[in-house]
């Protein structure tokens, strides 16, 4: 069933629209509108220029109406990992989502079908990532299934290629055009193209050491393509890319739409990245909001620990502001930051003093917090301006 989106906000949280930052209690998610903002419309206008769809990463903020602000401003729709995800974002207006993983089973994909119709009866598109031929199969009989008890609708399958990512995919080449041939037996399904996410080039430092991964994406999508053209099956779209190489497969003349979704936000550790010159600058929008809650003379510790961040991608960052100066963040626990000076600041901050975390993995973070208190005016001097349900927090089935 779809996670609803109707829990009421507190009255706290109502109270505080419209008060400064300075009033956001801690620990808590805190996006700086004015820099999310910059970076959706260069997104935008980096597809406008390249002339190439985006259908952004949901799975990264969770949020439905984040979802249709991307889409308000260009995005063809948005994609999702999950079941339960794409459910959230329907309930919450969203009516083109792309699965871009493999479902197998029954119960889940009767929950696919369910949807597929009541996003067609609302104008709208469900798409999904096949692998294998029980998994198409299963698919197709669940369509099916769904067929008898009102109007057909038609899920659009994209068949994943394995480009470097190690994880799902088939092979290029002779699997995928097995799958095609399978998805074109079935009615109720539509062969989309082909999804070719290479993962692991996302987080590569160097421009030239994700071009020369991409490159070899681009050869083994070209491989695969022709083999299924062949056939006479037209590939109509390849889908794929992320933040960090999207300048690649934008340029490659073989993708037609980016997946990116980090570019929102921009974690920590996307920053480690080298920019490639080509690239929008993108700035960082995501903050945990913290408070010093203890200080000593040679450390301090805020109130920020690792149930309020994740540090799959490393620690966060400390956003070097006065008149904290460069700060570093050491692991103190669940509930807990020890903070240190670095580079030559010698200052421990003092007690009550406020600390701003630029997460190390912002997708993992999100799904920590049920709201997102969103910011204009900048973090030191701007007002709250509007809270985000994250809907699909915990949207893991």
């Amino acid at each position: 069933m779809p996670l609803s989106t109707k829990t009421p906000l507190s009255e706290e949280l109502k109270r505080l629209v419209g008060q400064p930052a300075a009033a956001i209690d801690t620990p808590a998610l805190v996006a700086d509108l004015d820099a999310m903002q910059r970076n959706l419309s260069r997104m935008a206008e980096f597809a406008r220029k390249h002339d190439i769809r985006w259908r952004p990463h949901a799975k990264m903020h969770k949020s439905s109406a984040l979802a249709r602000l991307q889409m308000q401003a260009g995005a063809i729709g948005v994609c999702v990992q999950k079941t339960s995800e794409a459910e959230a974002m329907a309930a919450g207006g969203v009516n083109n989502i792309y699965i871009s993983n493999e479902v197998v089973a029954p119960a889940k994909l009767a929950r696919v079908a369910d949807l597929a119709h009541a996003l067609a009866t609302d104008h709208g598109q469900l798409a999904i990532a096949v692998d294998n031929i029980e998994g198409v199969r299963r698919l197709a009989n669940a369509m099916n299934d769904r067929r008898q008890n009102g109007p057909p609708a038609i899920i659009d399958v994209f068949v994943e290629i394995d480009v470097g990512q190690g994880r799902c995919g088939v092979p290029p080449g002779r699997l995928a055009l097995d799958l095609a041939l399978e998805i074109r037996r079935h009615a109720a399904l539509r062969f989309a193209g082909l999804q070719a996410y290479h993962g692991r080039a996302q987080h590569l430092r160097s421009p030239q050491a994700r071009r020369d991964a991409i490159a070899q994406v681009v050869q083994d999508v070209q491989f695969t393509r022709k083999l299924i053209e062949r056939e006479g099956i037209p590939v109509e779209l390849v889908t794929g890319a992320g933040t960090g190489s999207m300048v690649c497969e934008a340029a490659s003349g073989v993708f037609g739409e980016l997946q990116a979704g980090s570019f929102l936000f921009m974690d920590a550790d996307y920053a480690a990245n080298e920019r490639d010159p080509a690239q929008p600058q993108f700035e960082h929008a995501l903050f945990v909001k913290s408070q010093v809650m203890s200080s000593s003379l040679l450390h301090a510790v805020c109130d920020a620990g690792h149930k309020s961040h994740a540090i799959d991608s490393g620690l966060p960052k400390v956003l070097a502001l006065e008149p904290t100066g460069e700060l570093d963040y050491l692991n103190g626990g669940d509930e807990h930051g020890l903070l240190k000076p670095a580079r030559g600041n010698e200052r421990v901050p003092r007690l009550d003093e406020t600390i701003w975390l630029i997460p190390g993995h912002c997708d993992p973070t999100v799904n920590l917090h049920s709201y997102l208190i969103g910011v204009v005016g900048g973090l030191e001097r701007g007002r709250v301006d509007k809270i985000i349900r994250i809907d699909a927090r915990g949207a893991l089935t």
